[in-house]
């Protein structure tokens, strides 16, 4: 359902039309199909915002959480910020749209342990985003990538999410990581950081030019 309503909607983008309030049932029930399906299109859910940007009568508080939990998922990407971007300062305050904020907010300060509690707390928030659980971790796990040399097992499944070990065991295969008993290598980061030569170039002509100047 979602490739076949990628083409309507991108054909709907186009030109002026893409800013006729009418077509906002359509972009609505795309966002729908995105959170039922876990596929994503940044444009559509953008063009969806800038809708309720021009026409506030249409503005449906449902739909803009469904978006930004979507661009969520899609971290480290900076779509959350984009997408909160073309919020006012009255959407933005509405306790709604503050608990999605919150949950960004320890995403991006990377309290993963908090962050899994709050949305433990908050289920009901994240129940129709098929594979959010899932996308997130994802993110922990780019983070924990460039963050550690070696990390201990029972804090990798707590920032994970307290997740099985079942479940640990796949995500560990997954990024290619190395279970070592108690703790699991992720990489040697010193061979991650590569040097580089800067070679600077002066001419003689500009060096000649320098020293005119000061003895003048």
């Amino acid at each position: 359902m979602a490739d076949m309503m990628r083409a309507t909607v991108a054909s709907l983008l186009k030109g002026i039309d893409r800013y006729n309030p009418e077509n906002l049932v359509t972009l609505e029930r795309y966002v729908a199909i995105q959170c039922e399906e876990n596929t994503y299109d940044l444009e559509a859910n953008l063009a969806v915002l800038k809708l309720y940007q021009f026409n506030p009568s249409y503005y449906q508080t449902p739909v803009t959480m469904r978006i930004l939990l979507k661009a969520l998922t899609n971290l480290p990407h900076t779509d959350f910020i984009l997408c909160k971007s073309l919020l006012d300062g009255a959407r933005i305050d509405d306790e709604s749209v503050q608990k999605v904020i919150h949950l960004a907010n320890m995403l991006e300060c990377c309290q993963f342990t908090a962050f899994w509690t709050s949305l433990e707390e908050e289920a009901d928030v994240v129940a129709n985003i098929a594979g959010f659980a899932d996308s997130i971790r994802k993110f922990v796990c780019h983070v924990v990538g460039i963050s550690f040399q070696t990390i201990e097992k029972d804090c990798l499944s707590e920032q994970l999410g307290n997740i099985s070990d079942a479940d640990l065991k796949m995500w560990i295969s997954k990024y290619g990581w190395e279970d070592k008993g108690d703790s699991v290598f992720i990489t040697n980061q010193e061979e991650l950081v590569k040097t580089k030569k800067i070679t600077e170039k002066i001419s003689f002509d500009s060096v000649a030019e320098i020293m005119a100047m000061n003895s003048s």
